[in-house]
């Protein structure tokens, strides 16, 4: 009994050590250029830049065959981000990758939800939850808006709603300039 634990506790140590040095040895180096520009991102992994997913995308960027101004999540708050990393001008989002929208999050109605999985399996980021021939939710925190379970699902039963507001997401409004109040005219008696 004693010599098997030596023996599986001697060929953890020297699996443990061939795996530290295999770590060290084929170490991949990232580029730290394509991990600023997939940091300023939106991850949303919505394929509207014609990418499959950001990571993607921040690759093309840095290799110079892609362009700034293709992530409609990101709005133009990512494409001056960018624009000021990479030391290039700003640009309007390209009409052809589609229009900026408001934060968005599918919801499922679950009294027409077939269980048919679809929406599951077209979900970049794993937030639709449920099982096949039962109904399925979405885990709202999970959910990146990008859309793309509406195509799948056979019959309509995800609806994309605004994003409520919370502590976290709140900002103050822009003030409004005061209309001009009417001259009133007045009678002269």
């Amino acid at each position: 009994m004693m010599a098997a634990i030596i023996a599986l506790t001697l060929l953890a140590v020297v699996f443990g050590l061939m795996l530290g040095f295999a770590a060290i040895r084929f170490k991949v180096e990232g580029d730290p250029l394509v991990d600023k520009i997939d940091a300023l991102l939106p991850q949303t992994q919505c394929g509207q830049c014609s990418y499959p997913g950001c990571r993607p995308y921040a690759e093309a960027i840095a290799k110079g065959e892609a362009d700034i101004n293709q992530c409609p999540p990101g709005g133009e708050t990512t494409i001056i981000a960018l624009a000021d990393l990479l030391d290039r001008d700003p640009k309007p989002l390209n009409p052809e990758n589609g229009t900026v929208k408001p934060k968005m999050v599918a919801v499922i109605d679950e009294q027409r939800c077939i269980g048919c999985t679809l929406c599951i399996q077209a979900c970049p980021v794993d937030a639709i939850l449920g099982a096949a021939k039962h109904m399925h939710t979405v885990i709202e925190s999970e959910c990146t808006g990008c859309e793309l379970c509406l195509p799948p699902c056979p019959v309509d039963c995800i609806d994309m709603v605004p994003l409520g507001q919370d502590i976290l997401t709140w900002k103050w409004p822009y003030p409004e300039e005061a209309a001009p109040k009417p001259a009133v005219l007045e009678k002269a008696s």
